[in-house]
């Protein structure tokens, strides 16, 4: 342990100080107004994330500025001199990464972009080819046409799978998979899936539609109960 080591120590703990100040003072001002989400992704999680980056860098400064002006620089001590450099430029890759997170999480985007593998399953004569229909995910932040297969899968009892993928580009549990048939037919599904989904191996379930509307008015129960999706997160 060297004497620099004490002085490092003490500007850290001075650099945290306005740091922790406003961070508590935006802790109140948020709770009595509403401004600020407290949950690790709303606008308080980025502010704190900001705030931690700034005392972190403060401190570095600090102690850097302190250390450089000490006296007498050996050998060593210009070994020491580049390690402290190497770790200051760590430190800033680290804060700018952190603070690309937080603001992406602020603005519910994914960045890593999951995707959506999904098999709808028709009734018997609903679409005969693929260019027949459209399939697109809609949200309450984006719209998105999704990738389909060119051929339909044929099933043992005569009816067709119809298979594409979505990117998921947004954080957000509002989702649904739209299925567009030709003669302005729809047919909706909601994912039953969280904001930030976890990747699987499997398909999950057939889920029915939540949402028929047939050519020429409301789909009856027959119709509405032949349509199920499955899906699974790449």
């Amino acid at each position: 342990m060297n004497i620099t080591s004490p002085i490092l120590a003490s500007a850290a703990r001075v650099a945290e100080l306005p740091a922790d100040s406003v961070a508590s003072l935006l802790k109140i001002l948020g709770t009595g107004t509403g401004l600020f989400d407290d949950s690790p992704d709303g606008g308080l999680g980025m502010i704190m994330s900001a705030l931690s980056g700034v005392a972190a860098a403060l401190a570095v400064a600090i102690g850097l500025s302190i250390y450089f002006r000490s006296g007498y620089r050996s050998r060593r001590d210009l070994v020491k001199h580049g390690l402290a450099a190497s770790a200051v430029l760590v430190l800033l890759a680290f804060v700018i990464s952190d603070m690309r997170n937080a603001a992406l999480a602020y603005l519910g985007i994914n960045p890593t972009k999951p995707a959506v593998e999904f098999e709808i399953r028709l009734p018997k004569a609903a679409l005969s080819a693929v260019s027949d229909t459209q399939v697109e995910l809609q949200t309450d932040r984006n719209q998105k046409l999704a990738q389909v297969d060119d051929t339909l899968v044929p099933t043992a009892d005569g009816r067709n799978i119809l298979k594409g993928t979505v990117t998921l580009d947004y954080r957000t549990a509002e989702r649904f998979v739209v299925l567009n048939l030709s003669g302005d037919s729809q047919c909706r599904f909601k994912l039953r899936l969280p904001a930030s989904p976890t990747r699987s191996d499997r398909y999950g379930p057939w889920h029915l539609a939540d949402g028929v509307t047939a050519a020429k008015g409301d789909a009856t129960p027959a119709i509405h109960d032949a349509f199920a999706i499955r899906y699974r997160v790449l």
